[in-house]
């Protein structure tokens, strides 16, 4: 037998409330003033007939799509695994779904014509180039949008973390172990996150009375961190520590020093900015720079919710940033 939808007149009768003090509580309405038995009566009643707000209906009364759009660079970078994840928990609180694209699948453009036209009710980009046509476009949307840990210069409306603190913990860290020749594997070259982790090294290392090692830039994929650690290593002087500006690349780079013959951290100690489980099983550890990630998803969906299409936000967020220590960092061997 087919299941008849649970519906607000069949929680209302159950929690003996009308239908609309119902429709309140679902939608967390601030302006609701009841009692707390009340309400606790109308979120049983949810429960136990396992009562799901209908969508469809919903958007049409309030005519919004109760949708966020994410669009992220690439799926298969952990980093965004962990903004995804806080972004989707505060949306969920805010009675949200998050609907997320990447730029591997399809640009910028071609997701906004798949998901505009008032199917979402605002768009988080943790990925996208400072392109003055395409900001065109996402301000003829008339919808609130926002830059996760990216900044154009034609717009302030961001959110970012603090990378340039990242990229200090690291190198003090190396600083400290007593490595001098430290080398700056670094993001590409167009980034905004790549362009903060490298002026935080440049003024680490000068804090230090260090000169700057060689700086290499590669892409955020293993791939790339492995092309930019041989180029590293075959300096005639290659350096004793390399600070890598993502942890993607950094597995590449580790995979690059055993190839070339060489021991981690003997040889070469290596340190990464972010850090996700698989860090901590790698061979050796991987010593890395903790990051807020899934704050930084929630915050965006915070902001946006309450955001207006032309409003300006510039934010750092102040979030916990740590240096993880592990296996991969150790004194210069002599």
């Amino acid at each position: 037998m087919m299941r008849t939808r649970v519906t607000l007149a069949d929680v209302a009768a159950i929690a003996r409330v009308d239908r609309a003090v119902v429709s309140r509580v679902v939608n967390k309405d601030p302006t609701l003033n009841i009692r707390p038995e009340t309400r606790e009566r109308v979120l049983a009643a949810i429960e136990e007939l396992g009562y799901r707000p209908n969508v469809a209906a919903r958007s049409l009364r309030t005519s919004r799509a109760h949708m966020f759009g994410l669009f992220i660079p690439d799926f298969a970078n952990p980093v965004h695994a962990e903004i995804i994840k806080g972004a989707e928990a505060e949306a969920a609180a805010q009675g949200y779904v998050i609907v997320t694209g990447s730029a591997t699948g399809a640009g910028l453009g071609e997701y906004m014509d798949r998901i505009g036209q008032g199917r979402i009710d605002g768009l988080l980009l943790a990925g996208a180039g400072d392109d003055s046509s395409l900001i065109a476009q996402l301000d003829r949307s008339a919808i609130p949008w926002l830059m996760l840990n990216n900044r154009s210069g034609s717009v302030k409306r961001y959110v970012i973390l603090d990378d340039r603190r990242a990229a200090a913990l690291a190198v003090e860290h190396l600083v400290l172990l007593g490595h001098r020749r430290i080398a700056h594997l670094a993001g590409p070259s167009r980034s905004d996150t790549a362009a903060r982790r490298s002026a935080g090294y440049s003024a680490a290392m000068g804090d230090a009375g260090l000169p700057e090692g060689p700086i290499v830039a590669a892409d955020y994929t293993p791939a790339g961190g492995a092309a930019a650690m041989a180029r590293l290593l075959a300096d005639p002087e290659p350096p004793t520590a390399v600070f890598v500006a993502n942890v993607a690349s950094a597995i590449g780079a580790m995979q690059a020093v055993r190839t070339a013959g060489l021991e981690i951290p003997r040889d070469v100690s290596i340190v990464a900015v972010h850090d996700f489980e698989l860090a901590g099983y790698l061979h050796p550890a991987l010593t890395t720079v903790r990051m807020p990630l899934a704050e930084l998803g929630r915050r965006g969906v915070t902001l946006l919710g309450s955001m207006k299409p032309d409003d300006t936000i510039a934010e750092v967020l102040a979030g916990p940033i740590e240096l993880i220590q592990r296996g991969s960092t150790a004194p210069p061997h002599r």
